[in-house]
């Protein structure tokens, strides 16, 4: 019998490309597709008896690592796969803590999207050599490393972009990012940092000499 799947991404065309991919594993079945997180769960209320999810990380409203999170809460059977732009070393070892089966990189070949989804479906772990690596690293760091050497590259510029001064405007601009996103990666420097405002971030990066 077909494994139910549903799909995952806020960008149409993307989305069509990955349902299309799928649709040459003959043990897949796509049942449904959906762009943001209310889209998904009207697609689980409506096939609750699907096993597969092949998920994007960037979503509107809330994003796929908290998405994962809840659904390994909600639906601990419901295997995950998440097939994001960012790279390995920046989400898939966070995406696997929050309880993903997979994480594959847009990048890869389609071939590989079928490699992974048939890894998954099949109850084992899709852990490319980039990703194997970045657990290791991950396992291996330090507990008492500089709070700036947790954050993401991403997270990272973002920082560093913060105590120059830039708004979030600018920084939105200077990264191609939207200023939504900007903002969640400024609640998770944060977060991370044990910081309550831009001030405080400022201190921090003029004193460790992340600005210029």
């Amino acid at each position: 019998m077909a494994t139910k799947t549903i799909v995952v991404d806020d960008h149409a065309i993307v989305r069509r490309g990955i349902v299309q991919i799928l649709h040459e594993h003959p043990g897949l079945s796509v049942v449904a597709e959906a762009g943001d997180y209310a889209q998904l769960r009207a697609a689980l209320k409506e096939h609750g008896d699907a096993e597969l999810l092949v998920m994007d990380v960037g979503l509107p409203g809330r994003n796929g690592i908290d998405i994962l999170k809840l659904l390994r809460e909600e639906l601990p059977r419901l295997r995950v796969l998440i097939v994001s732009m960012y790279p390995e070393d920046q989400y898939a070892v966070r995406a696997f803590r929050a309880g993903a089966a997979g994480y594959l990189n847009k990048a890869s070949a389609p071939e590989k999207l079928i490699e992974a989804v048939t890894q998954v479906i099949g109850g084992r772990k899709y852990v490319t050599p980039e990703i194997a690596q970045a657990l290791i690293e991950n396992l291996s760091a330090p507990d008492d490393v500089a709070p700036h050497e947790r954050l993401s590259d991403r997270e990272f510029q973002t920082l560093r972009l913060m105590a120059s001064g830039k708004r979030l405007s600018d920084i939105a601009e200077a990264l191609a990012l939207s200023p939504k996103t900007v903002s969640v990666y400024r609640a998770r420097i944060l977060d991370k940092m044990g910081m309550s405002n831009n001030a405080e971030l400022t201190h921090y990066a003029i004193k460790h000499g992340l600005v210029e």
